[in-house]
C-alpha cells in the first residue's frame, strides 16, 4: 500500500507538471506555497469566455495556413464547445495544476479530444494569449459600461426641470441664482466626455496581438475575432498594457466626476439645505438614532472614487520599472481591470438609480435665493449706464457693505441710501431685484436663461442619438 501510494503520488505530481504550459525543462516540483503565490485561475478565469474565442478563431488561422488539418481543426472546435458549455452551465472543475485559465482550457480539452489538443499552442505564447484575451474581455466590458453611462446620461437630460431657480455656488458660497437644469446638466456633460473618452480608448484595445511568432494567418484571427487591426511589434504586443492604464485612468476620471456630484447631492439632502429628498430606496437609517435618513448610496460613490485611484497608481508604480516584454509583474493587471470595471459598473447603475428617484423641493430650493446674489446684476446695472464693469463692481461692493452695516438685505436698501455708493441709481433699479430677470440676461450658449439650457438639452439627446458604436 505504501508503494503504490507513492507511485499515484509520483504520477499525480508528473500529470500536474504535464498540464503546466512550461514544464518540460523543469524536474523538480514546485513548492506548493509558489504555486498559490503564482496562480492567476481565482480571478482571471472570469475570461473563460474569451479565452475560448481566441482559441476557436486561432486554430481556424492555423488550418488555413495548414499548420493543423481540416479534421484536427473540427475536434479542437468541438472540444471548445464543450468547454463553453461546461463554464456556462457552471460544472467546469477547475483542478489542481490549473495556472490560469488557459491552463485550464487546454488541460480540459487535451482531456476531451486527446493529442490534438497540443497544436492549438502552435507559435502561441501564453503572453500573447492573455493579452488576446484581456483585449476581448475589456472589449465587452466598455460595451457594457456605454450602456451605462448612456442611460445615466439620458436620465440626468430627462429630470432637468427647466424651471426651478435654486443658488448656485462657488467656493461653497453662494454665488448668483441659476436653473436646477443648469446644474444637472454640467454633470451630464463631463459624463458625455468620459463617454467619448471611452471610444478612444476602445479603438486602441480593440487590436490583436495574437500569434505573432508563428506564421498563422493572423488577419483571418483578426475578422473572426473583430478586431480593427493587428499589432505591427511583437514585443510591444506582450509587454505593454498602455490598453489597461489608459482604462483604469479613465475610471479614475469618471469617477471623478460622479463623485463630484455625489458629494454636491449629499449636501443638498441635509435639513441644513433641504434641496432635494433621497429615496429610501438609495438610503439608509442609523442603528441608534431612528431620525436619520443616511446617504450612503451617495457616500459609497464618492468612497469608490478612491478606491479605483489607488487601483490606477499602483498599476503605474508596477509598470514604471519593467524591462522589455513580457514580465511577471505584469499579472497584477488583470485585478487593477477587473476590480475598476466592476467599481464603475456598480457606480454608474447606483447613480442612474439615485437620479431616477430623487424628489426636488423646489420651494425650498427657490426660498434659498437670496437679494445678496444679485449683487452683480447691481454691477450690471450700472454698466448698463456707462460705466466700467470694474468701477461698477467697486460700486456694488459699496453696497454690500452698507447693507450689511444696517443688517438690511441689499434689496431693502433705499435709493437715496444706493446714491451715496453712486448718483446714477434711481427708482429704476427695482427691477434688479428679480430671481426670473437674472438668470434670462444668461442667454449666451452655455448659459443658465432657459433658452439655452433647452439647447442643450437638445445638444445632448441629439448627442445620445449618435453614440451607436
Amino acid at each position: 500500500p505504501t508503494g503504490v501510494s507513492k507511485w499515484h503520488d509520483t504520477i499525480t505530481r508528473l500529470t500536474r507538471r504535464l498540464y503546466k504550459l512550461w514544464g518540460g525543462r523543469f524536474v523538480g516540483d514546485t513548492d506548493p506555497i509558489m504555486e498559490m503565490f503564482n496562480a492567476s485561475i481565482a480571478y482571471d478565469k472570469r475570461m473563460w469566455d474569451a479565452d475560448i474565442r481566441g482559441s476557436k478563431a486561432y486554430v481556424k488561422a492555423l488550418e488555413k495556413a495548414e499548420l493543423v488539418t481540416t479534421e484536427e481543426m473540427e475536434n479542437i472546435l468541438h472540444g471548445m464547445d464543450q468547454i463553453h458549455d461546461e463554464w456556462s452551465k457552471g460544472v467546469f472543475e477547475v483542478k489542481p495544476g490549473d495556472e490560469d485559465i488557459h491552463t485550464a482550457n487546454e488541460r480540459r480539452l487535451k482531456e476531451l479530444i486527446g493529442e490534438p489538443a497540443g497544436k492549438l499552442h502552435t507559435g502561441r505564447s501564453r503572453n500573447d494569449q492573455v493579452v488576446t484575451d484581456m483585449r476581448l474581455w475589456l472589449r465587452d466590458a466598455i460595451s457594457t459600461l456605454k450602456r451605462n453611462a448612456l442611460q445615466l446620461i439620458t436620465t440626468m437630460v430627462e429630470r432637468a426641470a427647466m424651471d426651478v431657480l435654486f443658488p448656485g455656488y462657488t467656493h461653497m458660497q453662494r454665488a448668483q441664482p441659476i436653473r436646477w437644469s443648469h446644474w444637472l446638466l454640467s454633470h451630464a456633460v463631463a459624463l458625455s466626455r468620459d463617454l467619448e473618452r471611452l471610444h478612444e480608448i476602445r479603438r486602441r484595445v480593440n487590436v490583436l496581438p495574437l500569434g505573432r511568432y508563428t506564421h498563422a494567418d493572423t488577419h483571418t484571427a483578426m475578422t473572426e475575432l473583430a478586431f480593427d487591426d493587428i499589432s505591427i511589434n511583437s514585443m510591444d504586443a506582450t509587454g505593454q498594457r498602455d490598453f489597461v492604464a489608459e482604462f483604469l485612468f479613465w475610471a479614475s476620471l469618471c469617477l471623478t466626476h460622479l463623485s463630484k456630484m455625489a458629494e454636491d447631492l449629499m449636501l443638498y439632502s441635509t435639513k441644513e439645505f433641504s434641496f432635494l429628498v433621497l429615496s429610501d430606496a438609495y438610503s439608509t437609517g442609523s442603528s441608534l438614532m431612528p431620525q436619520k435618513k443616511n446617504a450612503d448610496s451617495l457616500e459609497l460613490i464618492r468612497s469608490k472614487a478612491g478606491r479605483v485611484f489607488g487601483r490606477c497608481a499602483g498599476f503605474l508604480m508596477t509598470l514604471k520599472g519593467l524591462p522589455s516584454t513580457y514580465n511577471k509583474d505584469l499579472q497584477e493587471d488583470k485585478e487593477a481591470m477587473f476590480d475598476c470595471y466592476d467599481t464603475v459598473h456598480a457606480v454608474l447603475q447606483v447613480t442612474t438609480g439615485v437620479l431616477s428617484t430623487i424628489k426636488i423641493n423646489r420651494g425650498v430650493m427657490e426660498a434659498a435665493l437670496s437679494p445678496d446674489m444679485l449683487a452683480t446684476d447691481l454691477a450690471y446695472y450700472l454698466v448698463r449706464k456707462g460705466v466700467p464693469f470694474r468701477e461698477a463692481h467697486g460700486i456694488s461692493g459699496k453696497a454690500v457693505f452698507l447693507a450689511e452695516s444696517k443688517s438690511i438685505l441689499l434689496n431693502q436698501l433705499t435709493v437715496e441710501e444706493l446714491r451715496t455708493a453712486s448718483p446714477l441709481f434711481s427708482s429704476d433699479v427695482s427691477a434688479v431685484w428679480d430671481y426670473s430677470s437674472s438668470v434670462e440676461q444668461y442667454s449666451a450658449p452655455g448659459g443658465t436663461a432657459k433658452s439655452s439650457v433647452a439647447a442643450q438639452v437638445e445638444h445632448l439627446r441629439t448627442w445620445l442619438k449618435k453614440q451607436a458604436w
